[in-house]
């Protein structure tokens, strides 16, 4: 049996990038059940860092994600702009979100319909259509798997270890340790971090935990072509900021979209539905001049949330030694740098991160004594 500090069940972007900042502290093993990290929702995340997503303890652990993220320089990162638009009967939650941009000091300029027409020229304008909207100039559009593999090596070079194909098959408290077990191994660790996302529930099962309600919501998402001749690079990041779709390009000839979906799932490797696939070509039809003809590829991932939509970091109340990393919703690369440095510092009994006491984030806020029975 190998004796480690730290054991993190799950290889996404949550326990990658927390996990090369425990190694910093003790050895580090991170179990992964697939062949590579990042194969379920990680690996299938549009990944824009942007301010529409999440209340306000979300968008502040995006700002101060935002800052590390933007320090990497164009290896992890590119400034590409997210435009939120509204129809006119919506102009209520342009407001709201534009007093969040403006408290978190975000560069952004509200614009009407003609300026609309001039950034993506496709989208119907007239009436009915969307008469307003933000565009919000720091957004990111980050490399999914650049930001993997950096957090992999920063991992090894810390003496911890990345294995794949090691799916988790017991748990057990021992003693003042933990007894984990998968298909190839056993280890025995004094702190057991669950980052298994989608499956983070079936892990505290597994290790006699009680569970906290972790729901996996399936998101879908199709690419198709631009409209021929067209150079669809420049074109924002498109989201309604209501109920409705997304859509980005790819590239300069193809666009990514979504209809923002969000399907009660069992923990699996999701795959599209056909109707959740014809609902965002027609609601993306619907609301531009663009004619999708063809479907070129679609997938989908889980996106898990807890009860109250915030993520979960922290020791559980009941159970000493078993760490909470979970529920990072479809939000987790855009903050995992400040998720990071939260488990971090909880995990091993470290002043809580200035960043996050100024934006008034505390460990109340994401722990998981919120949900004790």
């Amino acid at each position: 049996m190998r004796q480690v500090e730290t054991i993190v069940i799950g290889g996404g972007i949550a326990g990658l990038s927390a996990a090369a900042r425990f190694a910093q502290h003790g050895e580090v093993v991170v179990l992964e059940g697939e062949d590579h990290p990042g194969y379920h929702a990680s690996g299938r995340s549009v990944a824009y860092l942007h301010f529409g997503l999440g209340d306000r303890l979300v968008r502040a652990l995006t700002a101060m994600s935002l800052e590390a993220l933007s320090s990497d320089g164009d290896t992890l990162v590119r400034r590409h702009p997210a435009l939120h638009i509204v129809r006119e009967d919506e102009t209520a939650l342009l407001d709201a979100l534009e007093d969040s941009l403006r408290s978190f000091g975000a560069d952004y300029e509200r614009v009407g319909p003609e300026r609309i027409a001039g950034i993506v020229p496709v989208l119907d304008i007239g009436e009915g259509g969307f008469r307003e909207a933000i565009l919000e100039r720091s957004a990111l559009k980050l490399d999914t798997d650049a930001m993997l593999q950096a957090h992999v090596r920063a991992l090894n070079a810390a003496g911890g270890a990345l294995e794949c194909r090691a799916r988790v098959e017991r748990i057990a408290s021992a003693g003042n340790r933990w007894q984990i077990d998968t298909s190839g191994a056993s280890y025995s660790a004094a702190r057991v971090v669950n980052a298994a996302g989608a499956w983070a529930d079936e892990i505290a099962d597994i290790a006699g935990v009680s569970p906290i309600g972790i729901s996996p919501l399936r998101r879908t998402v199709i690419q198709f072509a631009a409209p021929d001749g067209v150079d669809v690079s420049p074109w924002p990041f498109v989201k309604t900021v209501g109920e409705g779709f997304y859509v980005l390009p790819e590239g300069s000839t193809r666009l990514l979209a979504s209809p923002m979906d969000e399907t009660p799932s069992e923990p699996c490797d999701a795959a599209p539905e056909e109707l959740d696939i014809a609902i965002v070509a027609d609601r993306v039809m619907q609301a531009t001049s663009l004619d999708i003809r063809r479907i070129e590829h679609s997938w989908a991932g889980l996106r898990s949330f807890a009860p109250d939509k915030h993520p979960v970091v922290g020791y559980d109340p009941a159970a000493p030694g078993f760490f909470w990393l979970a529920g990072q919703g479809g939000f987790g690369f855009q903050t995992s740098p400040a998720l990071a440095a939260a488990a971090e510092a909880l995990l091993f009994g470290l002043d809580w991160p200035e960043e996050l006491a100024a934006l008034g984030v505390t460990v109340a806020d994401i722990g998981p004594a919120r949900f004790a029975r």
